[in-house]
């Protein structure tokens, strides 16, 4: 259960009637109390304030139920990747970089094992997983989910399809250029990780979250189709792919988490009318909860 934390600034201005001052309220005169019924009644009791509607700020402050908002979209962006580095990542983390490393000693083996054996497989793994397909495939699933129905979850799958790839892309990228190793056909020095792979597996990761292994096994093997089409192209070693298969797989998780956590409390600021303990004066209360 969410903390609720209630601050509450009460001013009261009052105008008291003295002297000459003009009254704020007109009033019927009256008999002048006797004294003895002040003295066996006891003192006046004071009237309550009276209530008087309040004037909210609910409009202007209010957050968005659902985290997947395009105004929400930058914001989100930002705590996915940061949420890279949080602690329910680093056992997978782990794995992959032990995965990553422990592949290095095959890259050799597994290069002359897969270079060549399907030119159109490796081909076709690299057109699909490519940034000419990729970007233009995510960008009319994310545009379509912003007219599906309001909670439902392809609209919630493709917001978070966007978002798996630009983080994982960002971080691939600056992997590349802090690692700067060499290519197996030496073509530059950006082999590591393998890009196709990460965005692969981080897609998949994301189905997989939302639709369960029905899509995940499908999606998750053509990640993996798509990562070894790269070794086939002899444009990545065995440990650039499943580096990048871990990077996607992190980021994957963290998307689907982060974009998934329950919006924040809405914020809320109050104005109400008030009034000192005897019912005289003008005030003003200001109430604030989030």
């Amino acid at each position: 259960m969410k903390k609720r934390t209630e601050a509450t600034v009460a001013t009261t201005l009052a105008l008291l009637l003295a002297g000459s001052v003009a009254p704020c309220r007109a009033q019927d005169p009256g008999p002048t109390p006797d004294a003895s019924q002040d003295a066996t009644q006891g003192p006046p009791v004071a009237s309550p304030p009276t209530s008087a509607p309040s004037f909210d700020t609910r409009n202007l402050f209010d957050t968005p139920e659902d985290r997947r908002t395009m105004s929400a979209f930058p914001k989100n962006l930002g705590r996915n990747f940061i949420g890279v580095f949080s602690g329910q990542n680093l056992f997978p983390f782990a794995v992959g970089a032990g995965a990553t490393v422990l592949a290095s000693a095959f890259d050799n083996t597994t290069e002359h094992a897969l270079k060549g054996s399907c030119d159109t497989c490796g081909q076709t793994g690299s057109t699909i997983g490519g940034g000419t397909a990729m970007i233009p495939i995510v960008g009319a699933l994310f545009v379509a989910g912003r007219f599906a129905p309001q909670g439902g979850e392809f609209r919630a799958a493709t917001y978070d399809f966007m978002q798996a790839m630009i983080v994982t892309g960002a971080y691939t990228e600056l992997l590349k250029y802090t690692v700067k190793r060499e290519r197996p056909d030496g073509s530059d020095s950006l082999s590591f990780p393998s890009g196709h792979t990460s965005v692969a597996f981080s897609l998949a990761t994301v189905a997989t979250s939302h639709y369960g292994w029905k899509i995940g096994v499908p999606a998750y093997a053509l990640a993996t189709g798509i990562g070894l089409s790269r070794i086939e192209q002899n444009r990545h070693h065995l440990s650039d792919v499943i580096g990048g298969a871990a990077i996607g797989l992190i980021v994957g998780r963290t998307v689907t988490r982060v974009d998934g956590e329950p919006a924040s409390r809405k914020r809320v600021i109050s104005l109400t009318p008030a009034s000192d303990a005897h019912g005289q004066g003008v005030g003003l209360g200001v109430s604030a909860s989030w």
